[in-house]
């Protein structure tokens, strides 16, 4: 199996976003599509891979969030199929509540950093349930549910390596492990059994949509569930300290540079990481998680 990796250049930063064509004898399939505001870049990581962006007939997301599925209307409305976890097809068929929960938190940003998006027609979506094994020529790609990060999130299994999305958390340049933790689905527990999967999985390579191929596995995922616990309980310190979002943003942003910079992470690929997983982001979700474990609704 040959797998290209493609650099969607988001914000003009390398490495940030990531989209996948595995090639087989039906032409290339691609694993996420980016934002819609990376679509030129995705045309032309392709056309330098030796295909166009038509020969995509099927594209597999591992969920829903703009950065890995933005762009996705825009291939299904030149043919390509759209296969997606089930929770996520009525909200690419029907994507304003979407649109405007994500305009509410980016506001004047929204247009600049995730462009367009537009509904998908349903006879372009399949819904893929956990362990579903789709085939493409010679190529078998499996699906597991991996709920944690998102309700309708999906790891891709083709052979031994697995397309993990934001599961498996985010590493640039082979450096530090961090969990990507947006509102409104993060899921402590369900992210710590959906590591246990992929564990299962014995895969000898990830890829990662934030960014790339990793193969030292088990001390990459061990130090994902890890930092994941860090970072919930360092936000849960601050919420019993009765702190807003608003005063734990640049701690918490300070606290992961310094985490950063203890690992020798120079400050363009902190940037990097700052691009690719937000830190208001995680404040945002873990407060979130930590409110509804409070209220009992999870």
């Amino acid at each position: 199996m040959k797998v290209h990796v493609l650099d969607l250049h988001f914000l003009d930063i390398p490495q940030a976003i990531a989209a996948f064509a595995i090639e087989t004898s039906e032409g290339p399939i691609l694993v996420e599509t980016g934002p819609y505001s990376t679509y030129g870049h995705l045309e032309k990581a392709l056309q330098a891979k030796g295909f166009s962006i038509r020969d995509i007939r099927h594209v597999l997301l591992t969920h829903i969030h703009f950065d890995h599925a933005g762009a996705a209307w825009a291939l299904a409305q030149q043919g390509a199929t759209i296969y997606v976890h089930p929770f996520g097809v009525q909200h690419l068929a029907q994507p304003e509540k979407l649109v405007s929960s994500a305009r509410r938190i980016y506001q004047e940003e929204m247009d600049r950093l995730w462009g367009d998006m537009q509904p998908i027609a349903e006879e372009r979506l399949v819904a893929v349930a956990h362990q579903e094994v789709l085939r493409f020529g010679e190529v078998s790609i499996k699906a597991w549910h991996t709920p944690g990060h998102a309700v309708h999130h999906i790891a891709w299994q083709v052979g031994d390596a697995l397309f993990t999305g934001d599961v498996a958390g985010v590493r640039i340049a082979q450096g530090l492990v961090e969990p990507p933790c947006p509102p409104p689905d993060i899921h402590l527990e369900a992210w710590q059994q959906s590591i246990k999967v992929i564990q299962s999985l014995q895969p000898r390579a990830l890829y990662l949509t934030h960014f790339g191929k990793i193969e030292d596995i088990e001390a990459h995922l061990d130090a994902l569930k890890k930092r994941l616990i860090d970072w919930a309980d360092w936000i849960r310190m601050k919420m019993d300290k009765g702190q807003t979002a608003e005063e734990t943003v640049p701690e918490f942003t300070r606290y992961v540079a310094n985490q950063l910079e203890a690992e020798g992470t120079p400050p363009a690929v902190i940037r990097q990481y700052e691009a690719a997983n937000p830190s208001w982001m995680s404040v945002a979700g873990l407060m979130r998680y930590w409110k509804k474990k409070d209220e009992g609704a999870l």
